[in-house]
């Protein structure tokens, strides 16, 4: 079952139009959220990112007092262990081309069902880069085709993940993750600034572990001691090959990190932000 503007409907009948902005131009935000036995992780910070992305594209402000109901509604129609929870919000109807109608938004929730991460993966880098200084740096859009391409890439190498400088030569980020080093002992992660994506889990583990936010070369990952990859369903994830380089691993950092982030995120399901 999934929701649609309001409604639930089964996955075979759930539509939007043709001429959604979402479909047409890319013109949408989103967020996935863990669902676990229908108890969903971090949901009040997903909903305020879920916002900023909004704002940033000139959308309106979705409600979130009706995107936590479509998300309850959804969890309770399909029960199962472990789900990606998706949630879309998009421009709505419009004219084929980049402005927008006056129809006003689109709302999708989805589940699926998602399988447990491995502690360990491969990544390898890719020769394309993220554009700090874009409209949509740092924003959550529907607008995947460049992350779809580099996914592929890695894939073909027998990684599970893309790693992306930016146009500066900075590292950046993975088509769906956050990366951290450890650099003379120092564990550290991308700024913002690099056009990365403002993480959930990057933020918790920042906040849990004292990580630096620090500007990355990209050639660091080929001396850093550890590096790990934190995502909505990775958590905190070891990497043991960069491209042709292999690490040991988990290293001890990585494993606090791995503890730590497991550790808090059991006691606290909805881990708020101060304000």
């Amino acid at each position: 079952m999934i929701w649609v503007n309001g409604a639930l409907a089964d996955t075979d009948a759930a539509t939007l139009p043709v001429l959604d902005h979402g479909i047409t131009v890319g013109d949408g935000v989103f967020e996935t959220v863990k669902a676990e036995h229908g108890q969903l992780f971090a949901l009040t910070r997903h909903l305020d990112r879920l916002t900023r992305s909004a704002r940033g594209l000139g959308l309106p402000d979705p409600d979130h007092d009706l995107v936590r109901a479509a998300c309850a509604e959804v969890v309770a129609a399909n029960p199962m262990p472990l789900g990606r929870l998706r949630i879309t919000f998009t421009g709505g109807t419009a004219p084929l081309g980049s402005e927008r109608g006056d129809s006003g938004p689109s709302l999708v929730v989805a589940v699926g069902t998602a399988a447990r991460r491995p502690d360990t993966t491969a990544v390898a880098t890719v020769p394309w880069r993220r554009n700090e200084h874009s409209a949509v740096a740092g924003l959550k859009t529907t607008s995947y085709a460049e992350n779809v391409v580099a996914l592929a890439a890695a894939h073909r190498v027998g990684a599970s993940e893309a790693l992306f400088a930016n146009t500066a030569g900075l590292l950046c980020e993975g088509t769906g993750s956050n990366v951290f080093l450890v650099l003379d002992g120092r564990l550290i992660t991308p700024t913002l600034a690099s056009g990365c994506l403002a993480g959930i889990t990057r933020r918790l583990v920042i906040d849990w572990t004292g990580a630096e936010e620090v500007d990355v070369p990209f050639d660091a990952l080929q001396r850093a001691e550890e590096v790990f990859l934190t995502s909505t369903l990775r958590d905190v994830q070891a990497v043991t090959r960069i491209d042709d380089r292999e690490l040991a691993g988990p290293g001890p950092v990585t494993l606090k990190a791995m503890a730590t982030f497991a550790e808090r995120a059991a006691v606290d399901a909805d881990p708020v932000a101060a304000r």
